[in-house]
């Protein structure tokens, strides 16, 4: 089988549905799969990887580029299907490309199957004008995907229903759930906390990975003070942007100044170790955890015990699992109380890291995509 991937992005650009659709394209080959990558151009080099053909078209999915992927395929030979990554920005004109999702449309007789990261821009009455149009042309953007599709799979099950409403799925929609784009085999045992951070060694660490947008923000700023006051831990930022948000930490509490770290960037193998140098992870979404959340997903998968939130796309398994300290989306101020607690009982901290490793190789781990793909 040769499969020829539609995305939006692809390494070395950055992005979460850029470093799943690589691990994707790595696991396919990895089975015996051809795979052909079609991603918007890129200046940097693409990497070489067995199997794996990435071609960069001309231009962000203009009918030019969408002309030369389907002449491409047609022209192969051997089974075949396309595989398209969708979030309805990543495919260029401002998350409004219809003529793209008219092509894919017209191209229904081939073999097309969608994964939905997102599905459309959100809709109400607190959105402005315009926004309210971009949800509308999404909406019909996403109806002409999902009829295009043989096969339909979503990041989240909260996307099913929204999907069904837009679409006639020619098949049952599957969950299938993102994994960590951060792989733990380059993680070291010992602490990096020395010399990068003077004055951790010894303190608990609490880490957080994000991009530290908007939403984010407010719950760190509501719960972090709370929390480094109370406990004599540090707080290590991980990601783009934890400079500017220990800034701004540092700007409210000056006195915590020593105790808030930020390294930016990392290579992965150097975000892999600081991972798995925290004894917890303080994720908190305001729309809750849910399995399109990568970032949780890489505390998981390095056994990091995990303090996060429950809100609206929050799935069952979260609660049921057990592997997770929960609290309510709409109250961050708990996350302090309930991070605290955790780092002065290290019974559970232990558990809770074992928890975390078998949950993620039973539910998350790459094999499961890859096989539901291929068996599918």
């Amino acid at each position: 089988m040769t499969w020829h991937i539609l995305t939006g992005e692809y390494p070395p650009q950055p992005g979460g549905v850029s470093d799943y659709t690589r691990l994707v394209a790595h696991g396919l080959a990895d089975a015996g799969d051809r795979v052909t990558i079609w991603a918007p151009p890129c200046d940097a080099p693409d990497e070489d990887y067995p199997g794996v053909t990435v071609r960069r078209l001309p231009d962000c999915f203009s009918p030019r580029s969408l002309w030369i992927a389907g002449r491409a395929f047609d022209r192969a030979r051997g089974p075949k299907r396309w595989l398209v990554q969708y979030v309805p920005h990543a495919f260029g004109w401002k998350a409004a490309n219809l003529p793209f999702c008219v092509w894919l449309w017209r191209r229904r007789r081939d073999s097309v199957w969608v994964m939905f990261h997102e599905v459309a821009y959100p809709s109400g009455r607190e959105y402005r004008p315009a926004e309210r149009a971009l949800a509308v042309v999404t909406r019909a953007m996403a109806a002409l995907v999902g009829r295009a599709a043989e096969r339909v799979f979503v990041s989240i099950p909260a996307w099913q229903t929204l999907v069904e409403s837009l679409t006639r799925p020619r098949a049952p929609i599957v969950w299938l759930p993102v994994m960590s784009s951060i792989q733990p085999a380059a993680a070291a045992e010992t602490a990096p906390h020395t010399p990068q951070f003077p004055g951790a060694t010894g303190h608990p660490l609490i880490g957080h990975l994000g991009t530290y947008g908007r939403l984010i923000r407010p719950m760190l700023t509501a719960c972090v003070p709370a929390l480094l006051s109370n406990t004599d831990s540090h707080l290590l930022l991980l990601g783009r942007g934890g400079e500017a948000m220990r800034d701004d930490l540092i700007a409210s509490h000056p006195g915590l100044a020593p105790r808030i770290h930020a390294t930016g960037s990392l290579s992965e193998d150097a975000l892999s170790r600081h991972v798995a140098a925290c004894d917890v992870m303080l994720q908190p979404y305001p729309d809750g955890v849910s399995s399109r959340r990568t970032s949780v997903m890489v505390a998981l998968a390095h056994g990091r015990p995990v303090v996060t939130t429950i809100g609206r796309l929050t799935e069952p398994l979260w609660s049921s699992s057990g592997a997770l300290v929960l609290t309510a989306a709409d109250t961050p101020a708990d996350l302090a109380t309930a991070t605290a607690r955790l780092l002065a009982d290290p019974p559970r901290l232990q558990r809770l890291s074992e928890g975390a490793r078998s949950l993620y190789l039973e539910r998350f781990d790459l094999a499961h995509t890859v096989g539901v793909l291929r068996s599918a």
